[in-house]
């Protein structure tokens, strides 16, 4: 039980640091609303999913240094850097859609919204440090044990996310945060540009 409050509540206070996942949410929520953020939220709980399979089933391709991880960053740095000047190129254009009528016309947006937030997930290399990290703090556990993790993990992630995406997608919330997305839009897009860019530079200099 100490064991699994430890790995718990590391995992948990990790969801709480903002990063590109959390961007990600919080900007598709406000412009887009809950309903079709819930997509993002959905990929990057699958996402998430890969990884915490691939690390408690003791993939090497999550080791640092390894080749396939240095390509999983390269990946990730470029779609982060894409995703980056997205939100720089639009922000304030979206607007907020709070009327269902206008969020029934955006149906097919939540697959989209899905495919962004898998591919937020997975290639984020941080995700893999951090699980294969999580991971090896079980590996005297049984593998009902390693299980229950996972889907703990996945779970958390999950709920968070949605929790994220609920409350930035409240409908009075929304009111007030009107004027504010622009700035949340551009702020998200220099973050993630910010973070590509330091990811490149640890890579050019290691």
């Amino acid at each position: 039980m100490q064991l699994f409050l430890l790995i718990a509540t590391a995992h948990f206070l990790a969801l709480l640091s903002p990063g590109p996942d959390f961007f990600l949410v919080a900007r598709t929520s406000a412009s887009a609303g809950w309903r079709v953020a819930s997509g993002a939220c959905a990929g990057i709980a699958l996402a998430n999913g890969v990884f915490i399979g691939a690390a408690f089933a003791g993939v090497s391709f999550l080791r640092d240094g390894s080749p396939l991880f240095v390509a999983l960053q390269l990946a990730g740095c470029g779609y982060l850097l894409y995703i980056g000047q997205l939100f720089l190129r639009h922000a304030g254009k979206s607007g907020l859609t709070g009327s269902a009528a206008h969020a029934s016309s955006h149906a097919g947006s939540w697959l989209n919204s899905l495919g962004m937030g898998f591919a937020s997930g997975i290639l984020n290399p941080k995700n893999a440090l951090f699980y294969a990290s999580l991971a090896s703090m079980t590996a005297s556990s049984g593998a009902l044990a390693k299980l229950a993790y996972g889907m703990w993990m996945f779970a958390i992630v999950l709920a968070w996310d949605l929790l994220v995406a609920l409350a930035i997608g409240n409908q009075r919330v929304l009111h007030r945060f009107a004027r504010a997305l622009p700035w949340l839009e551009r702020t998200s897009g220099v973050m993630l540009i910010l973070l590509a860019s330091g990811v490149l530079m640890h890579l050019a200099l290691g």
